[in-house]
Formats: C-alpha cells, structure tokens, sequence
C-alpha cells in the first residue's frame, strides 16, 4: 500500500462524489445512523462513529428484494440490475471483511457482483473498539484487512497528528488521480500495529467467544443445552438481518407489470419455522433448538471456515444488540462454554 498525507476527510469525500454516487453512515437524530447519499457539495463534516452503523453493507450488493427474471409464457428473460458507479465511504473493518466473505459466496452471482464491480470500497482503521465488538480475536479488525478496501482512511491518533490515506488497490489508485496527495513521512505501519494492539486490549481475550467456538467444534454441546438457547428464540430475524454475512434468500414468483411472470428473490431468515421445510412435509430444524443450533454452526463451524478460509462471524456484536432473547454472540458463546 502506499500512504499519504490527507488535510482531512471531506477533501477525499469530496473527490469521490465528484465522479460516484456516494453513501455515507449518518447520525439520525435519534441515537442512531443510517447510510445516506453524500453530494460533492456537502459541507457536513466526517464524523465517525465508535459504534458501527445498525446495517452493514450487505444491502448495497445483496438486495433486500430483487427480481432474477421473468416468464412470458414462452421465454425467460433476465433481469440485471441497472447499476451506476458508488463509493461506501468510512467502513470499519469488520464490515469489508464481511464483503469479502459475501464475495465469496456471490462469486458467480451477476446480479451481485454486478453492484459490487460498480463499488468502490473506502475503510476505516478503527481506534477504540466499540462495545461488544470482538474484531481482533476473529482476524477482522480494527485495522482494515488486505484486500479488502480500495481506500483506508488511518485517522490521527493524537490531536496534534494528522490523517492518512492508504492506497489499497489499483482501482483506488485510479479514484484519487487528480488529488493533490503527497507520500507521508510518517511510520504508518507502526501506527496501525499499536493502534490494533490499544483495540485488542479494550477488548480483552474474550475467553467464552474463543471456548465457545472450541467447544462447539469439538462437539460438546448437549443438545438439551441449545434446546434451551432456542427457547429464548422469537425468530424475529433480527439478528440475520443485521449480521453482514448472512445470505439466506427465499425465491418469490408474482405477476409483473407487464402481464407476465416474475421470479424475485427476497431475504429470508434460517431461524423461520419453515425455512428448511421439504415439500414432503419433513423439517430438518423443526424446533427452535436446531434451528439456533444450525444458525451457530453457519457462523462459527469449522467447515465454514475451511471453505471460506475464515469463521462468518466477524465481531461486529450487531447480534448483542438486536436480539430481544439475549442469544446474540456473547449470550450463546458464554452458555455454550460452561458445561
């Protein structure tokens, strides 16, 4: 990567929306933040914030709703999405490992990789972690992981240091042509090691994360013990909705506009009742036991891991915050690793 000097943020934001449509996690109002649309003319400032936004970015490439195709009664006809060229600018770490993992999975997806070869990536090192993120015991933060952003924005970790900017791949090269940059001086490796350090020491060993994912590998886990976990389950969906790597889809066939038929694929859930239900008439995850079950050993399984090369959990803790039954990560990690 190549480092330089950056007079602050908005200079770079700025450039970007000049040439892309440009998202960025705003401040609601409400104690919350959403992805928002950035023109090159807004003097807003760029204010991160410790806690990543409620949603990933899962939605800008892995769309919520989406038709594949249709049916006239004679012919099929595919549906690509029509794309224009976007930035997501300010992701933490946690979240662009979580687009490579997506990237793996729709790597032979068109209507994925269709929004995500229109996507330039900008990350963000994190300084502090946020509460109950978990980045550094999962190799996903808090800085950002090779190859997974076009940009890195390194934030100063002084008040009297300056902002960096990394240059990450060739595409991000490309995007800052023309900006008036000058290579840093600055040791900025060293910069990143300490700062990851000061993260993974907020953030401790987190000791029932790690025994948890051993003692569910090794399978030790009784099964009364996630029929209990599956008791607190209200299969809202919230958790899968949040987490950046969940990919589960259901096909949808209505009538289009036009008369005919069209297939749509919408986000689905495998903590639903029906969700692995055969046209048979047999359930595979019949209680909400296994389906909890199930749902844990799709994110922290070591055959998972083995196909790709990494667990699909990244720390984000976003699963803490929006269960209503207390069995996000921590909760379920912490029940699993004590006997």
């Amino acid at each position: 990567m190549q480092a330089y000097n950056l007079d602050r943020p908005e200079t770079l934001r700025t450039h970007l929306a000049r040439q892309r449509l440009l998202y960025e996690a705003r401040a609601d109002g409400q104690g919350g933040q959403h992805w928002e649309t950035v023109t090159a003319c807004d003097p807003s400032p760029f204010e991160p914030s410790v806690e990543p936004p409620p949603f990933s970015a899962k939605s800008f490439f892995f769309a919520e709703r989406e038709p594949l195709f249709r049916f006239d009664g004679g012919q099929f006809y595919s549906t690509l999405p029509e794309v224009v060229p976007q930035v997501i600018f300010g992701l933490n770490a946690c979240d662009l490992t979580a687009v490579a993992y997506q990237d793996r999975f729709f790597a032979d997806d068109p209507h994925y990789q269709a929004r995500r070869q229109a996507t330039l990536l900008v990350g963000l090192d994190c300084l502090h972690s946020c509460s109950g993120g978990f980045c550094s015991v999962m190799n996903s933060g808090p800085a950002v992981q090779p190859h997974t952003a076009d940009l890195v924005l390194l934030p100063p970790a002084t008040n009297d240091a300056g902002w960096l900017l990394l240059v990450a791949s060739e595409a991000g090269g490309a995007a800052v042509s023309g900006l008036d940059l000058t290579p840093t001086g600055l040791d900025w490796q060293a910069q990143r090691t300490a700062n990851s350090l000061q993260v993974a020491s907020e953030q401790g060993e987190q000791r029932d994360v790690v025994d948890g994912i051993n003692a569910l590998n090794a399978g030790q886990i009784d099964p009364q013990r996630w029929d209990d976990l599956g008791l607190h389950c209200l299969g809202c969906s919230g958790c899968t909705s949040v987490c950046p790597t969940c990919s589960c889809f259901a096909p949808l066939d209505r009538p289009s506009a036009e008369g005919d038929m069209q297939r749509l694929r919408v986000w689905d859930s495998c903590l639903y009742e029906g969700f692995q239900k055969e046209a048979s008439g047999h359930n595979p995850s019949a209680t909400p036991g296994q389906r909890v079950q199930r749902f844990w050993f799709h994110k922290l399984g070591d055959g998972f891991k083995d196909h790709f090369e990494r667990y699909g959990c990244v720390g984000c803790g976003r699963c803490d915050r929006v269960c209503p039954g207390g069995i996000g990560v921590h909760g379920v990690m912490h029940k699993v690793a004590r006997p």
